[in-house]
């Protein structure tokens, strides 16, 4: 089972990199108040810096907005996951606790303003995870809902077969796997670009895999996707 950005990816955003981290066996159930009072703490402190910030021209999320427009997407109606963090965040919306595992997501996303992921691994029946463009018969059913919402020929999605976990790159996320209480095997991506915010993709990667064993003393791999590696075996 891998982690694969396609070629043709690559030809339209050569810069695009990925720093991955991978749990197994964590267990979900039971609440971590250390990683609640992480993402409350965060919030705040991000909350403050952005006190009067017009997100959307934060230097920070210019490259991913770049990259939404050279993907034919309008940034201004589809926002990658970062961008409609920190507008949250700016707007004083409260950032609420789900399950430690994704706490503990948006508590790093948070911290490094990035864009995070998480996805169920165990609901990928051994299907490689792709980034690629979207072709006929792939389907999306958005978070919440019961009705399929299939994205476009050629749109950007993270795809495990022709099932849909994320359209319009780090845009929506999908309802089919989702993280809940009873997920247990998880793919963290962290997507960025070369040149641009590398060390602080890595340095996500870094502090995640780490707080992945501290809390949830958990089997936990890492990986590292660009153009010149292109796919990332997730072995545990």
């Amino acid at each position: 089972m891998k982690y694969v950005i396609a070629d043709e990816v690559f030809e339209k955003l050569p810069d695009v990199i990925v720093g991955v981290v991978c749990v197994k066996d964590a267990d979900n159930t039971k609440p971590v108040p250390e990683i609640t009072a992480m993402l409350e703490e965060n919030y705040t402190a991000l909350a403050e810096k952005l006190a009067g910030v017009k997100v959307k021209e934060m230097p920070d999320v210019q490259p991913y907005r770049e990259a939404f427009r050279t993907l034919g997407m309008n940034p201004n109606k589809f926002t990658c996951s970062a961008e409609a963090l920190l507008t949250r965040i700016s707007k004083g919306i409260g950032m609420p606790s789900i399950n430690p595992l994704v706490d503990l997501n948006n508590a790093v996303s948070v911290k490094y303003e990035i864009p995070m992921g998480t996805h169920d691994l165990d609901t990928m029946h051994d299907e490689d995870l792709e980034v690629r463009f979207a072709v006929d018969g792939d389907t999306f059913i958005p978070f919440g809902s019961t009705e399929e919402d299939n994205p476009d020929a050629g749109e950007l999605v993270y795809v495990c077969g022709h099932e849909v976990r994320t359209r319009r790159w780090t845009w929506r996320q999908s309802e089919i796997g989702k993280i809940d209480e009873n997920t247990k095997t998880v793919i963290y991506p962290i997507d960025g670009f070369a040149g641009f915010n590398e060390d602080k993709v890595i340095a996500a990667r870094d502090e995640l895999a780490e707080l992945l064993k501290k809390y949830f003393s958990a089997e936990v791999i890492t990986g590292f996707v660009d153009k010149d590696h292109p796919a990332f075996e997730i072995e545990f």
